[in-house]
């Protein structure tokens, strides 16, 4: 049975401060960003990416780097490029020098970093399943000694649960909020009805006319006829 004995104090005092650093976490893209802190410390680099899981298709979710642009957006298939050839395989990657020239290479014109020369990628698991890659990337070449490799995939095995924990619950938030807006809509679509005398299409067309013109959210535009329409029943003399 495999004991502590042997393992640096440092190392564990590190695995406890990400323990402690992820629980404490507000938010999906906070948990991510803390593990791109954590692994970009751990392993110095220029470029630190997290790309994570979405049905059969990697999405860039957190870069060391600001690209509001393509965070969220840029996403590329499992087994497509050395990010989904680590995913697809669930086994590290390191390349020293000259990265795009490797096979598996994908290259982005988004990405600055596509340019950079070492590449260290780490699946990011989840009971034994791919939950997302994180990819370390240097300007310069760059061996990654054995050890470094080791403490990012511990990093990767340790951190896969939160990361999806995380998102399970931006997933379910997301599907409140649009329950929430359902019902909003749908109550207002009903005082349109009601007062103006229209069906239930024209009242929701309507509705999505204003949200166009006042370039706002349609809930939004619902509330706002909610609210008008309450304050009116209670301004009529009882």
């Amino acid at each position: 049975m495999p004991t502590l004995v042997g393992i640096e104090d440092s190392h564990v005092d590190l695995f406890h401060e990400i323990g402690g650093q992820l629980a404490t976490a507000e938010g999906f893209h906070e948990v991510l960003g803390r593990v791109v802190e954590f692994a970009s410390g751990l392993v110095k680099c220029d470029s630190c990416l997290i790309y994570v899981l979405d049905g059969e298709q990697l999405v860039l979710r957190a870069s060391k780097n600001a690209h509001p642009d393509i965070v969220d957006r840029l996403k590329l298939r499992v087994g497509q490029g050395i990010t989904g050839w680590v995913a697809a395989h669930h086994e590290p990657v390191m390349i020293s020098e000259k990265a795009g020239q490797d096979p598996r290479f994908q290259f982005f014109h988004e990405l600055p970093e596509d340019s950079y020369e070492a590449f260290l990628s780490v699946p990011l698991m989840c009971r034994g399943r791919v939950v997302g890659v994180i990819n370390l990337q240097h300007r310069r070449p760059h061996v990654h000694k054995p050890k470094e490799i080791r403490l990012i995939s511990a990093i990767g095995l340790l951190v896969g649960a939160e990361i999806e924990m995380a998102r399970m619950e931006e997933i379910n938030s997301h599907l409140t909020e649009q329950l929430q807006t359902r019902k909003v809509v749908e109550r207002a679509k009903g005082i349109l009805q009601r007062s103006l005398g229209l069906n239930e299409e024209q009242a929701y067309l309507a509705l999505q006319q204003q949200s166009r013109q006042k370039r706002k959210a349609m809930k939004e535009i619902a509330e706002a006829i909610i609210l008008s329409e309450e304050v009116r029943s209670n301004s009529r003399p009882s």
